[in-house]
């Protein structure tokens, strides 16, 4: 029986529609594996500096954490590169080195909690927080049919007004009421940045289908994008539960 040549168009169509789809899907899950992986290995180099108190105080009180917070600035800044990179195992280096700078940048804090059972519930409260935020924001950013492009020069000038802040607040002000305004605005505007990064690290995928080294490149940027947004997310709500124990 020969076959209607529109059906084969159509069957053609929707063939090369399911193999995108599935392509899309199978992106975004190692977008999603390797931002996971990343939060667990910032996990692991915390333990390995709660072991170290000596090193943590000197980072707390000196001028290391200052440096270190230049140095995570200075990669997020240049994390586009990723894409542009001439080896995959480049980028790895790139991610998984950010993810190690924000364990020891934040080791101090988390380690403080952890000292007491109290304490360790809130890492645990605040991880378990982030963590339904979060996801509820990327699967917002990942179904909806809403463009949120239009939010993120928005998005980006909120984050610079927000680190600004929280220098001027670090130095002059030293208010405990402005940090617990500045991280709740922080937690709200990370997790509207995460529904726009999402949004946007699943469109990238269509600017390199079939390309699977590019892929992989996109996968590492559009998870040390997520990731950035969660730890962000992550250290202030447990800086808010602090603060509202009077820690």
């Amino acid at each position: 029986m020969a076959l209607n040549p529109r059906n084969t168009t159509v069957m053609d169509q929707t063939g090369s529609r399911a193999e995108i789809d599935a392509g899309q899907r199978s992106y975004m899950l190692r977008v999603y594996n390797y931002m996971s992986l990343g939060v667990a290995f910032t996990g692991v180099i915390v333990l390995l500096m709660a072991a170290n108190p000596s090193l943590m105080v000197s980072i707390a009180t000196g001028g290391t954490k200052w440096l270190l917070f230049g140095g995570l600035l200075a990669m997020g800044w240049l994390s586009p590169k990723i894409m542009t990179m001439r080896s995959t195992a480049a980028a790895h280096a790139f991610f998984w080195a950010y993810a190690a700078l924000w364990g020891v940048m934040i080791s101090p804090m988390v380690a403080y909690f952890l000292q007491t059972t109290s304490g360790t519930m809130d890492v645990a409260r605040a991880f378990f927080i982030t963590s339904g935020m979060f996801a509820g924001a990327s699967i917002f950013g990942y179904v909806t049919k809403k463009d949120l492009s239009a939010f993120g020069r928005f998005f980006m000038m909120a984050a610079i007004g927000l680190l600004i802040a929280i220098v001027v607040n670090a130095f002059f002000i030293k208010s405990t009421g402005f940090s617990l305004i500045t991280s709740g605005f922080a937690v709200l505007l990370f997790a509207g940045m995460t529904a726009w990064e999402t949004q946007k690290i699943k469109s990238m995928y269509y600017q390199a289908a079939g390309n699977t080294e590019l892929l992989g490149r996109m996968a590492i940027f559009g998870a040390f994008q997520l990731y950035g947004s969660f730890v962000v997310m992550f250290i202030h709500m447990l800086s808010i539960i602090g603060i509202m124990r009077g820690e």
